[in-house]
């Protein structure tokens, strides 16, 4: 949930925030690895790392980890922006983020998509990039990761997906193929969404 004392206020930041979102499977994380590393060097881009109350691994997310006592801690000082709970973990947007939105910049979050109304809430206006995949791809490439039992990847595909909430700031990219393919659309989408922002501010 946002922070009640540090809810978004009248006037929105002249940032923007992206938030991606979308079933397991659809290479949410890749997707954000492969803009990371081809936007590196532009100081006006943002990737948010997460604070999780998960260890990090080098095959997963790369994010910032906090023990379930750490996190309590650091959501009563009002570290997070938004924070939500979900599979039994904690999970946090570092208030600084806000930061870099206030000052025009761009920031590229994982979300989730049941954390939506709170990271809208928490930041305002946000622009939501679906990743997506046909049903069997997402099956295969859970199964591949070995960490689910075939109920569980049912579980998850069961789950689905969701209509857009505000479809003028939703974008679908579909991941199901070769992942250059997907990253292109969505650098495209940044660098775009960037551009926006600096007409915005200019006037």
């Amino acid at each position: 949930m946002p922070d009640p004392d540090r809810h978004v206020n009248s006037v929105e930041p002249c940032g923007r925030l992206l938030t991606v979102v979308g079933p397991s499977g659809a290479g949410k994380d890749s997707l954000i690895a492969y803009a990371r590393r081809e936007l590196s060097g532009d100081p006006s881009i943002l990737f948010v790392r997460r604070v999780i109350t998960r260890t990090a691994v080098v095959s997963a997310e790369d994010h910032d980890h906090l023990s379930p006592e750490q996190f309590a801690i650091a959501r009563a000082a009002g570290q997070f922006a938004v924070h939500w709970d979900a599979h039994g973990l904690s999970y946090g947007i570092p208030s600084t983020v806000r930061t870099h939105l206030s000052v025009g910049g761009v920031a590229v979050l994982n979300g989730s998509r049941a954390a939506l109304p709170n990271i809208r809430a928490a930041f305002g206006r946000v622009v939501v990039v679906h990743v997506t995949a046909p049903p069997e791809v997402l099956a295969k490439r859970l199964a591949g990761r070995g960490r689910e039992t075939e109920a569980d990847i049912s579980h998850r595909l069961r789950r689905g997906r969701i209509d857009p909430p505000c479809p003028e700031d939703w974008v679908e990219i579909d991941n199901s193929g070769a992942l250059d393919v997907a990253a292109t659309v969505f650098l495209d989408l940044i660098r775009r969404t960037l551009s926006e922002v600096y007409e915005i501010t200019r006037q």
